[in-house]
């Protein structure tokens, strides 16, 4: 990623035009009363030019450079230089006064995975805070990052602005991938697909998954928890005709990564467009837990249909290893699907199966 801050020069001190002026009257022996005569300016407004209290207009610049030979150009760009240079003095001057706000970031997760740039100085280190969410002032933050459907660990309480963070970088990636308008039966018809893909690696299933989404509306993106966070998935429609469906991989096993797949994928087949979802039995409302629970019920039921796990688990009866393995190959998944399945419903230990389960973990890119 390309950074501004890192490739400009900013100076630590622009004088004024006026100054450069000032030079060249004494060099050439010029009083200011004698330039206002000449330019048929004020006395008044050349010496407050002189003195950087009055601006140094396109039309005064035309007429320096008729009298003292200098282009206009010139004097156009050095007013414009210490302009620039002004108000970038008084921004660093305001944004000082937002230093805290910036402390509730986890700054460095972020840099260690390369969503910004390191900077020593803190109002550099906020201004590059500032770029990454493509906002101005902290005082657009607030209202910027609040149409979010994403599921939450309700065990722990994440850090709002972290999560903020992880939302943006799922926007910055959502801006690079080509979508399809979005399709409702072509993405009922890519879940199926996809449905069957759980048996492979990570690399046979990223692409393939993130191509037929794509082709259907839905961009897949995946992005590692940060400092914070604790979130398994997110789905958002940042356009009418494009969706998007985040996953960071944080249980870091198969069952987990494809139930909160397909549970997002249910917000966006069942639920509106402008819906938030947050699963924390304190604060959601009684609507966005039922919305919840729905997407729970698709989840498992798409995964594995409800006649044929009544089939494959009379009560009562045991369940072994090479049984779970049969099953699956029934149905054409995982077998840790199938195991994380078990377990949620309490027909075996947490402990039991797990060597079934396939675990996944990031690779660590240069970048990161």
């Amino acid at each position: 990623m390309s950074n501004p801050i890192q490739n400009q020069y900013a100076p630590d001190v622009v004088s004024p035009p006026g100054e450069t002026l000032m030079e060249i009257l004494e060099d050439r022996g010029m009083s200011q009363a004698e330039l206002a005569e000449r330019t048929g300016r004020p006395k008044k407004t050349i010496n407050e030019i002189i003195k950087g209290k009055a601006a140094l207009t396109p039309e005064t610049a035309i007429q320096l450079e008729r009298v003292l030979g200098t282009p206009a150009s010139f004097w156009n760009n050095r007013e414009q230089n210490y302009r620039d240079w002004l108000a970038r003095q008084e921004e660093r001057k305001n944004l000082s006064k937002h230093i805290t706000w910036m402390r509730q970031f986890p700054v460095s997760s972020m840099i260690k995975h390369g969503w910004i740039t390191k900077f020593n100085n803190q109002i550099y280190q906020l201004i590059e805070i500032l770029r990454f969410f493509a906002i101005a002032s902290p005082d657009q933050w607030q209202n910027g990052n609040q149409m979010t459907a994403f599921r939450q660990s309700p065990t722990f309480a994440a850090n709002p602005a972290a999560v903020s963070a992880w939302l943006r970088q799922g926007e910055i990636q959502f801006a690079q991938i080509q979508c399809a308008p979005y399709d409702e039966a072509r993405f009922r018809q890519a879940l199926q697909q996809i449905r069957g893909l759980t048996t492979q690696s990570p690399e046979g299933f990223v692409t393939q998954m993130t191509e037929l989404c794509a082709q259907a509306g839905v961009a897949v993106i995946f992005v590692p928890e940060i400092t914070g966070t604790r979130t398994c998935g997110a789905t958002r429609w940042l356009t009418p005709t494009k969706a998007m469906i985040m996953l960071s991989l944080r249980y870091k096993t198969d069952d987990h990564l494809w139930f909160t797949f397909f549970h997002e994928a249910a917000h966006i087949l069942l639920h509106g467009k402008r819906e938030v979802f947050l699963e924390d039995d304190d604060e959601v409302s009684e609507d966005v837990r039922a919305k919840e629970e729905e997407a729970d019920r698709f989840a498992s039921d798409f995964l594995i249909p409800p006649e044929a796990f009544r089939r494959f688990h009379p009560r009562g009866a045991h369940i072994s290893h090479e049984d779970i393995i049969e099953f699956a190959q029934q149905l054409g998944i995982a077998p840790g699907i199938v195991v994380g399945r078990l377990q949620h419903d309490g027909i075996v230990p947490p402990q039991n199966f797990n060597q079934l389960k396939r675990r996944y973990r990031w690779v660590i890119t240069d970048a990161e």
